[in-house]
């Protein structure tokens, strides 16, 4: 791994350096226009086939701290490094895990969960005790009433109303000694407690179904094996950033670039990192914009967003002052695609709330795109599962595009979108199988075109988003009121009018 220097260009990419002078942008459509005809789904397809040679000469995973990660890392920094970027690798400190064991029966029949990422180890043969049931209602396992009789018992909860971390953590202080937390919507459930420090209990997630069926169950003896391996390690992020437009009003977009430990993660999130660098390649170090922009190339995505965490987290109040916005790409290729966009002003009043102010526009900016080519699109709830998590923790509007995970498509949808009800819309979502197969690229075309409308949108102007006004245009906008009323004047003399008597 290369060492770690924060040069001037490394200070610059992590928004240190002064503001520098903006270079002269061209009008407001223009970059945006010609970033969507040059950013070509065969480029970005191209990036996807060098990932997945990478894993498979690398033990079959990109995962964070892995040789599949690492180089996967260094051909994205080479690249932008070669086309003159500011690029920094920033190196951060996480737990690793991977999974050894995941098992859940019930009188001999077995049941399909999966282990949440930092949940603490059963013996080898798990643990067998009897299945109890949270109270289910907005907010099921979230408060110790939730919890009665549960002592020495394995306990059925359902998802939502807080993390799964406080679910277990309040579970264990009543108790129980295990945890089952079943999904509130269609798919599996692919979970993390975040932070090893506040994982008590094992803990592991199943499907709606499934839970509806253990909680007919309630008393009976349960089996529940969840292994796993912890381990202390390093990986980086990978930070580009343009040597134009201005510092202090940076746009900022960002995806993960590693995959889970059981795959080489070409959906998740190859397309998001492979359309990024496609885009700033395309976009080159030193575009004629008013704003700058920088690219985020996170990795421990998978162990709870660690290393997005860490470089907002990592920046003073006003570093994190000079990030207009924040756009996130996080699966944007899956095989049963639906095209969602972020929801920033709640529109749909679904799970969280809207994001920072300034995400509303940046959704109308992505919803406005597919509306001229006709294509529908949705929103989708902020849950806190991708990296825009911290940076809407502090404040910095956010929004991006997403195809669907391990949720089912809706028969709605497939009127909407095309594709095939009850499935997955990616059906190898975290998996051996997410590979060059597993991509629709019709989707990831049109999600890549509107990723380059929005970056040369923002990278033009904030001002629908923060009040950041174009450099200069202020100043232009004066003149030319000015010059009007001056040629208005000109133009009552010649009339023989009182241009005193006119209103201005």
């Amino acid at each position: 791994m290369p060492a770690v220097v924060l040069t001037a260009c490394a200070a610059l990419a992590l928004g240190t350096a002064p503001a520098a002078t903006a270079a002269k942008a061209e009008d407001p459509t223009a970059l945006a226009k010609k970033l969507v005809q040059k950013v070509d789904v065969n480029g970005v397809n191209r990036h996807l086939i060098a990932l997945q040679r990478i894993s498979d000469a690398n033990g079959k995973t990109r995962a964070a701290s892995t040789e599949g990660h690492k180089k996967s890392a260094e051909y994205v920094a080479t690249k932008l490094e070669a086309a003159g970027f500011d690029v920094t690798r920033q190196e951060f400190p996480f737990t690793f895990s991977q999974t050894l064991a995941e098992k859940l029966t019930v009188g001999g029949a077995a049941t399909p969960i999966i282990a949440m990422t930092y949940t603490p180890s059963t013996p080898v043969g798990g643990i067998t005790a009897p299945l109890a049931l949270a109270a289910v209602d907005d907010t099921s396992g979230c408060e110790a009433g939730d919890y009665t009789g549960v002592t020495g018992k394995i306990v059925l909860i359902k998802r939502g109303g807080c993390t799964f971390a406080q679910k277990q953590a309040t579970a264990a202080a009543a108790g129980a000694v295990g945890a089952i937390v079943y999904n509130n919507t269609d798919g599996s459930l692919n979970g993390t407690l975040g932070d090893p420090a506040v994982a008590k209990i094992p803990t592991g997630g199943i499907t709606a179904a499934d839970g509806a069926a253990l909680a007919g169950k309630a008393g009976q003896a349960v089996t529940l094996e969840l292994r796993t391996v912890l381990e202390p390690r390093t990986s980086y992020n990978v930070i580009a950033e343009t040597k134009t437009g201005r510092k202090d009003n940076v746009v900022m977009l960002g995806s993960h670039l590693d995959s889970v430990p059981e795959g080489p993660g070409i959906n998740d999130n190859g397309t998001g990192s492979a359309t990024l660098l496609e885009t700033a390649l395309q976009l080159g170090a030193t575009p004629k914009v008013n704003n700058g922009v920088r690219f985020g190339w996170w990795s421990a995505e998978e162990f709870g967003l660690v290393g997005s965490t860490y470089y907002v987290n990592q920046l003073s109040f006003e570093e994190q002052l000079n990030i207009a916005l924040y756009l996130n790409f996080d699966m944007i290729g899956s095989p049963n695609a639906a095209y969602f966009a972020y929801d920033g002003d709640d529109s749909d009043g679904v799970g969280a709330g809207p994001g920072p102010y300034g995400s509303a526009q940046i959704e109308k900016n992505f919803t406005d795109y597919f509306a001229s080519r006709n294509l529908p699109i949705e929103g989708t709830d902020f849950t806190g599962r991708s990296d825009y998590g911290q940076f809407i923790a502090v404040g910095i509007p956010a929004g991006g595009l997403f195809t669907g995970a391990e949720g089912k498509k809706t028969a709605a949808q497939v009127v909407k979108f095309g594709g095939t009800a009850d499935v997955a819309y990616d059906k190898c979502y975290h998996q051996a199988c997410d590979n060059l197969g597993n991509v629709d690229r019709v989707a990831l075309d049109r999600n890549a075109d509107a990723v380059a409308w929005a970056l040369g949108s923002f990278a033009y102007s904030t001002a629908d988003v923060n009040g950041v006004t174009p450099a200069g245009s202020t100043a232009k906008a004066k003149a030319k009121r000015a010059n009007s009323l001056r040629l208005q004047s000109f133009g009552d003399r010649e009339a023989g009018v009182d241009s005193d008597h006119v209103a201005a």
